[in-house]
């Protein structure tokens, strides 16, 4: 469901970026209350067309005086219809459809030690985990491993140099810079497997790291996470979310090899009520729902985001691709509707689990 929120405050934070803030009504304050690391889903209309996009919170989860404030980043994507509009057109005052905070790249406040690899606009879910994480739990350290192109570029300079300042014992900061050399740090260049294989264990111990936080571009998320398992990090331990997938990415081989149904048939329940609808040819299942539920959740329609997560309640599926849910989440039964496609004759899968 989406809610009308009004835009409080636009702030140009790099030649491409800004951060919105929206102001939360009272009535809302309970649906907005997010977990450090969350999103929101918004939408626009341009002319018939509806237009979904995602965008991390980046605002701490703490109690604030007076009304509740929700501030995320968006930064300019090259043919990006909604980044475009929020940076040449949004303005203080108008009011954007938004739907509560939602996503599983979390982290809730615990004594521990944290890290956190991030390139880019990858920052913004981040920034929110360290300052409610540090703000809220004394016992708590937080390492963050940021990349950007250039010091221009690079979002949130201001408030990760405040976190830097307020907790001078507790937090940990290391910039690389892939286009420009620093006065201090790293060597320019990209923070890829290579660099961070020697880099980490520098900085900590990588295996007693309670928690690791990876988030940004497809390239850098993977050869983080390669690197953290070489350097003996468990998996469970390593969360990840990715914000660009740049080229054309291809099914996997098991999932061109399977034959999809000339017939088949969808069940799916959201919101308590269940449907039935055949599946028309080539369609997701996520396309199949919306014909006739326009209120199914979805934003990126790419197996980006994980806002169309849904248990598979019977049937089988395939899925294109799955750059959202983690192994413990596909093993558990979960898929992405918008990257789903049956298998068999009868599928049914539940938006509510």
């Amino acid at each position: 469901m989406f809610h009308p929120l009004r835009v409080s405050e636009i702030e140009r934070i790099t030649d491409d970026a800004v951060a919105v803030t929206f102001a939360v009504p009272a009535a809302l304050r309970e649906t907005f209350r997010h977990t450090p690391g969350q999103h929101l889903n918004v939408r626009h209309h341009v002319g018939d067309e509806e237009i979904r996009r995602s965008y991390s919170i980046c605002t701490p989860a703490t109690e604030q005086p007076g009304a509740p404030l929700l501030r995320v980043g968006i930064r300019m994507v090259d043919g990006g219809t909604f980044s475009t509009y929020a940076l040449k057109e949004l303005a203080v005052g108008d009011q954007v459809e938004a739907m509560a905070p939602t996503g599983r790249f979390v982290l809730a406040p615990r004594p521990g030690n944290f890290a956190a690899v991030v390139g880019g606009s990858g920052i913004t879910p981040v920034l929110s985990m360290a300052a409610t994480l540090l703000a809220r739990e004394p016992l708590a350290r937080f390492c963050l491993i940021r990349s950007d192109r250039t010091a221009a570029s690079t979002m949130f300079l201001d408030e990760v140099a405040d976190l830097k300042d307020r907790y001078p014992d507790r937090f940990q900061l290391v910039t690389s810079l892939s286009r420009e050399e620093q006065a201090a740090g790293l060597h320019s260049g990209r923070l890829d497997r290579e660099r961070l294989t020697g880099l980490l264990p520098a900085l900590l111990s990588v295996p007693d790291v309670d928690g690791w936080f990876l988030c940004g571009p497809l390239g850098l998320v993977r050869g983080a996470e390669s690197a953290l398992r070489a350097l003996g990090a468990d998996r469970s331990r390593i969360h990840q979310e990715i914000f660009h997938v740049t080229g054309q990415v291809t099914a996997s081989p098991a999932a061109t090899q399977v034959v999809t149904p000339s017939e088949s048939r969808l069940t799916a329940t959201l919101d308590g009520r269940s449907g039935s609808w055949p599946v028309q040819g080539g369609e997701s299942l996520l396309d199949t729902v919306l014909r006739s539920r326009s209120d199914a959740p979805y934003a990126c329609k790419g197996g980006v985001c994980g806002t169309c997560r849904a248990f598979l309640v019977s049937g089988e599926v395939r899925m294109d691709r799955n750059f959202a849910l983690e192994p413990e989440e596909t093993g558990a039964g979960f898929v992405l509707a918008c990257q789903s496609h049956p298998v068999t004759p009868e599928v049914e899968i539940d938006f509510d689990r």
